[in-house]
């Protein structure tokens, strides 16, 4: 890669978060609603920002036309957290686990 296509990214929005990301980049989002195998394109049009390296577009709040692709690789779950509620003296004890599922994508283009 060059030095110019190092500084390429794009920030979008899915699952209530916000990510920055370039071509090529790995990462976990939240579980998105459908059926998705392994190699299957998703498409990201809630684009807020892209960096092209010498060109800088902001959208209001979303560029209209901009999206990122990107390819499902896997689908898990994170750790265990527990929640815990107690009240002392009075024999309240609550105890309730969570994982969280995910969607681990790789972006493929940024248009």
């Amino acid at each position: 890669m060059t030095a110019e296509a190092k500084k390429e990214f794009a920030v979008f929005e899915t699952g209530g978060k916000q990510y920055q990301v370039s071509v090529g980049d790995t990462l976990r989002v939240e579980k998105i609603r459908g059926q998705f195998r392994k190699g299957d394109t998703i498409t990201f049009s809630k684009v807020l920002l892209v960096e092209s390296g010498t060109d800088t577009t902001l959208g209001t709040p979303y560029i209209s036309g901009a999206v990122v692709e990107a390819v499902y690789e896997e689908e898990g779950r994170l750790p265990k957290v527990n929640v815990i509620k107690y009240k002392q003296k009075s024999r309240y004890f609550v105890k309730r686990g969570h994982r969280q599922p995910f969607f681990k994508i790789r972006i493929v283009a940024i248009k």
